[in-house]
């Protein structure tokens, strides 16, 4: 099992955890104990709540184009593995850690899960995720996701296909175990050759929307735009936070 270990921040990606994990999967792939891997946030909040803004909130057009490439580098590495992934949902599911589970191949979740793309709501253009989406949602779901950044509840997310199975909170991982056992005793080269299989049908679009977020990421960096969002985004957000902390004092 691998754990998305940063709860302080609800498991937002930064570059090290993008290399981490990308190592952790290295190191699951090269052992051959492991025929099935679950992936999980640390605590009981969020799976992930996207991109860390304070990492990104800096950025100049020739940092979001080695950005993008990090996502290149970890989506590779979670189509290529030969073993069956797992998302154990946990909680919310945001932005880019929403890609990531639906790059998982069975997720599983429970009333509590939230899922969606609200990268528009801090000033992110979405190349990889609308791609992604489409892949599983379809074309409508996605817009509707991208340009509304709203959030689905697990209802919608379980019956649209983005939640494999609902389960009450308590047996999440109890039952993504139960699956890891199952797919485990799956014969490997099949397991392997369709994983392979899976990738192979779907690479074109993913070179696609990787191309196209080098130039858009280029593009929306370089009109100062994300950053005046982002800004303005963790501002409200710290205010919310004080006046929550000063009601309770």
């Amino acid at each position: 099992m691998i754990t998305l270990n940063r709860p302080e921040v609800l498991n937002a990606w930064n570059s090290e955890m993008r290399e981490q994990l990308v190592a952790a999967l290295d190191e699951m792939e090269a052992d051959g104990n492991v025929r099935a891997v679950i992936l999980t946030g640390a605590g009981d909040r969020a799976f992930g709540a996207g991109q860390d803004l304070n990492e990104t909130k800096s950025f100049d057009a020739a940092r979001a184009e080695l950005w993008v490439g990090e996502w290149e580098r970890l989506y590779d590495r979670l189509r290529s593995l030969s073993k069956p992934i797992i998302a154990a949902l946990n909680g919310v599911a945001a932005g880019s850690a929403f890609q990531v589970a639906l790059l998982c191949d069975i997720r599983i979740g429970h009333e509590g899960v939230t899922m969606g793309q609200p990268e528009i709501n801090s000033g992110i253009a979405s190349t990889t995720g609308p791609w992604i989406m489409r892949e599983i949602l379809g074309l409508g779901r996605t817009i509707d996701l991208t340009l509304t950044g709203r959030m689905m509840d697990a209802e919608e997310c379980f019956r649209v296909g983005a939640m494999s199975r609902l389960v009450p909170r308590e047996e999440v991982m109890e039952a993504a175990m139960e699956l890891a056992r199952e797919l485990a005793d799956k014969p490997p080269t099949a397991m392997r050759l369709d994983r392979q299989r899976f990738r192979e049908v779907t690479e074109a679009g993913l070179r696609d929307a990787l191309a196209a977020g080098v130039r858009i990421q280029k593009e929306a960096y370089a009109s100062g735009e994300p950053a005046r969002m982002m800004e303005k985004f963790l501002a409200e957000r710290a205010a919310r936070k004080h006046a929550r902390a000063n009601a309770n004092t």
